[in-house]
């Protein structure tokens, strides 16, 4: 089996598996897996609004992937996401607040410029820190997660005017020229939520293929990502790749997060912990092998779960989770699926007398 084989096969081998020990872990507790699955995604696939709420919740998760992708091509473990998404999601809502007027196609422009700008920023700064000071990526990102998060949070109580918010944890809803919902997008999939961002998300996921694979600038980033010593050697600047990287990771993770608040919430508000959206978009990058072909494919598996668990009856939507943490362990453990399913070569032993 050629590499690229492997490469689609081991996230399959691991959504069967994670699958099977789902239905194995419903046995256990009397629920019968076949009517359990058949409900998740007959509920999922049963109606046009539902399979509007997929495409609807595949699109932040698809950017945010794309903006972890990015940073692991790099080399960079970039574990705030979430911090990064929210950036995105707070200072475009502000915006569209703050300008209400402004038609349809000038306020969405403007929107994904800054959520990309303030993604940016946020991933910059981890980026600058490993590249002049050599901190751990992993630790920086989760602590910028919570000073993001509660800044944020400040923001909404103390930095909103009057006239924005709704309450003293959350924001007016935007304008209907500033959300990324339209009349004609809700009309075609029977009153979802559906929304432009999926067509950015798309946008964004060739732009990323094309980066990493056409472009100087796509060789530089994976160059470093495998050798950064040899890369430097070669002469190239791995410091300037690794913040590069980073800002692009943290623009589509700003992206990201925009896109949940403007198309789906269509406001911001007060947040407990950190963005959901951020885990299950590295979630979804690692089950796709961090491709920017792959993560739209594994995004709808998340959306297909996250819209179609609603239907299962009498079964627990924490089973759901299970089964998707189960996909990413297989996913993580990939090297004993990639055993088995790796080329064998046969022995040939030398026959005595024979040269």
């Amino acid at each position: 089996m050629s590499k690229k084989v492997q490469n689609w096969a081991v996230p399959l081998i691991a959504v069967l598996l994670g699958m099977l020990i789902g239905a194995v872990l419903m046995l256990i507790f009397g629920y019968d897996p076949f009517w359990a699955y058949y409900d998740l995604f007959t509920t999922a696939f049963g109606s046009l609004k539902n399979i509007g709420e997929i495409l609807r919740a595949m699109s932040p998760l698809i950017l945010i992937a794309l903006g972890f992708s990015v940073a692991s091509k790099a080399g960079f473990f970039n574990v705030g996401l979430p911090g990064q998404a929210l950036a995105g999601w707070v200072s475009a809502v502000w915006f569209a607040l703050s300008f209400p007027d402004l038609p349809k196609v000038i306020s969405v422009i403007c929107t994904v410029i800054i959520g990309l700008v303030a993604g940016g920023i946020a991933g910059a700064i981890p980026g600058i820190l490993r590249a002049y000071l050599g901190t751990s990526e992993v630790i920086v990102t989760i602590m910028m997660n919570y000073i993001i998060l509660y800044v944020a949070n400040n923001i909404i109580r103390f930095g909103f005017t009057a006239d924005m918010l709704r309450s003293s944890e959350a924001s007016n809803k935007v304008v209907a020229s500033a959300s990324y919902q339209t009349e004609y997008l809700s009309q075609i999939t029977g009153g979802s939520r559906f929304n432009i961002g999926f067509f950015l998300a798309l946008a964004a996921a060739f732009l990323v293929w094309f980066l990493l694979k056409k472009t100087t600038t796509g060789f530089e980033i994976t160059s470093v990502g495998l050798n950064p010593h040899a890369s430097e050697y070669a002469g190239m600047s791995s410091k300037r790749v690794i913040i590069m990287s980073m800002i692009i990771s943290g623009a589509l993770c700003g992206l990201g997060g925009t896109v949940e608040g403007l198309g789906t919430f269509q406001n911001v508000f007060v947040q407990n912990a950190s963005l959901a959206i951020g885990w299950n978009g590295m979630a979804v990058a690692l089950l796709a092998s961090n491709s920017p072909i792959g993560i739209p494919f594994a995004a709808l598996l998340y959306g297909v779960l996250s819209i179609g668990k609603s239907g299962m009856i009498g079964v627990p939507p924490e089973i759901i989770d299970v089964v998707s943490a189960l996909i990413i362990f297989f996913v993580g453990a990939n090297y004993i699926i990639r055993y088995w399913v790796r080329p064998r070569r046969k022995s040939v032993k030398a026959k005595g007398g024979q040269n």
